[in-house]
C-alpha cells in the first residue's frame, strides 16, 4: 500500500561492487562507477532521517526479476547500470515503463552525458566552450588528427575517471598510438582525444529544477597545489591524500560566477532533473571549458557533495532530502508545508 500522508515510500534502485566479481581480462576499475554497500546503507539512513520509508530494489537485473509493478511512491535511482553506453539508462527506462517517479535524469539525458562525444555535441550545438577533441576507433584514424599537443585520451563512456591515470596525458605521436591502442583493446569501446587545457580545475554541484541552485565551485587541489598546469584529476585519485577538494573556490567573484552560469547552461543543455555535477577546467586566461557532466554523481563521503554539506553545517540527509524533494516536487507530490521546506533547502 502506498504512502497516504506526507511521507512517501521511497524505492532505492542502485549497482553495488560487491554484487560483481572482475574477470582477469577486464579493467582493474569496470566497477569503479558502482556504490559500495556502507554507502547505500548511509543513502539509505539519510532517506530515513527526511522521514520517509525505504524499499530496497537494487539494480536492473532485480527490476526485471520482480515480475510486477513495486509498491512504491518514487524511485532514487543511483543505478549505474551494466553493459554499453546506454547501461545508465536501463533503470530508468524500467521505471518509465512501470509508470513510476524517479528521481535524478531520464533515460535520454543519462544516454547522452555517458557517451562523452555525444554530450561534447551537445555542448557545442549550445554554444558552451569543451576542449577540442577527436574520436579513435582504430589507431589508423590518427592519421586526419589535426589537435596539438599535450593531449587527453579517454574511454568515450566510461565514468569516474575510468581509463584515466597518468598515462592518459600524451605529449607526441609515439605516445599517443601506444595510449590509444591500449585503451581500444581494454576498454572495447572508441578513444576520445582531447586538446589538455593546462590550469585550474573545478566541479560544480547542482541540486534542483526551477531554479536550480548552483553551489560554488569546489576546486580540486592535487599535491598542495590550485594552479595544476599540466596535473589533472585522475580515478586513483579518489582516495589519495594527494588530493584535496577546496570549497568554495579560492577564485575571484567574477570568475566564480563565470563557471556558476556556464555549469548551469551545461545543466540544461542535457536536459538534467534534480541533480548533477558539472566538471570544468579554466586555463591561464580564466576561459572556462566544459570536460563533462555527471546527473547520476557519487554520493560517498569522499565526494563534493558531502564536503559541501560539512562545510555548510549539513548533513547527508539535508542533501539527500534537497534532492529527494526536488523531484517529488517536480511530480506535484508535495503538500505546501513540503513545498516552502523544500525551497528553502534548495
Amino acid at each position: 500500500m502506498k504512502s497516504t500522508n506526507n511521507h512517501k515510500i521511497v524505492g532505492l534502485t542502485f549497482d553495488v561492487k560487491e554484487d560483481y566479481v572482475l574477470k582477469e581480462s577486464e579493467p582493474e576499475d569496470k566497477y569503479a562507477e558502482f556504490d559500495s554497500l556502507k554507502t547505500i546503507g548511509e543513502i539509505t539512513k539519510a532517506i530515513e532521517d527526511s522521514g520517509h520509508k525505504v524499499v530496497s530494489l537494487g539494480n536492473a537485473q532485480r527490476l526485471l526479476r520482480l515480475g510486477k509493478k513495486p509498491d512504491v511512491d518514487i524511485v532514487f535511482n543511483i543505478a549505474e547500470g551494466l553493459g554499453g553506453r546506454n547501461r545508465e539508462s536501463q533503470v530508468p527506462m524500467l521505471l518509465e515503463l512501470m509508470d513510476i517517479p524517479y528521481v535524478g535524469a531520464d533515460a535520454l539525458t543519462l544516454g547522452v552525458t555517458l557517451d562523452k562525444i555525444v554530450a561534447k555535441q551537445v555542448f557545442i550545438a549550445e554554444g558552451i566552450p569543451t576542449p577540442e577533441f577527436f574520436q579513435a576507433k582504430t589507431i589508423e584514424d590518427l592519421k586526419n588528427l589535426t589537435l596539438k599537443f599535450p593531449l587527453m585520451v579517454k574511454p568515450r563512456y566510461e565514468g569516474s575517471s575510468k581509463g584515466v591515470d597518468h598515462g592518459s596525458l600524451v605529449r607526441d605521436e609515439s605516445a599517443l598510438e601506444k595510449r590509444v591502442s591500449w585503451l581500444i583493446e581494454k576498454y572495447q569501446q572508441p578513444a576520445l582525444i582531447e586538446e589538455f587545457i593546462l590550469g585550474k580545475e573545478f566541479t560544480v554541484p547542482i541540486i534542483g529544477n526551477d531554479p536550480p541552485k548552483v553551489y560554488y565551485p569546489v576546486q580540486v587541489e592535487i599535491e598542495g597545489k590550485l594552479e595544476l598546469g599540466d596535473l589533472f584529476y585522475t580515478h586513483g585519485d579518489i582516495y589519495s591524500p594527494d588530493l584535496e577538494y577546496v570549497y568554495p573556490a579560492q577564485i575571484s567573484k567574477d570568475l566564480t560566477k563565470r563557471i556558476q552560469n556556464r555549469s548551469l547552461a551545461a545543466y540544461r543543455a542535457v536536459g538534467c532533473r534534480d541533480w548533477g555535477r558539472v566538471d570544468v577546467r579554466v586555463n591561464e586566461k580564466d576561459e572556462i571549458f566544459i570536460l563533462e557532466l555527471n546527473p547520476l554523481p557519487s554520493l560517498c563521503s569522499e565526494d563534493v557533495f558531502i564536503k559541501i554539506a560539512e562545510y555548510e553545517g549539513l548533513g547527508l540527509s539535508d542533501i539527500v532530502g534537497s534532492i529527494l524533494n526536488a523531484a517529488l516536487k517536480r511530480y506535484s507530490m508535495l503538500n505546501s508545508k513540503e513545498k516552502v521546506a523544500s525551497s528553502v533547502k534548495n
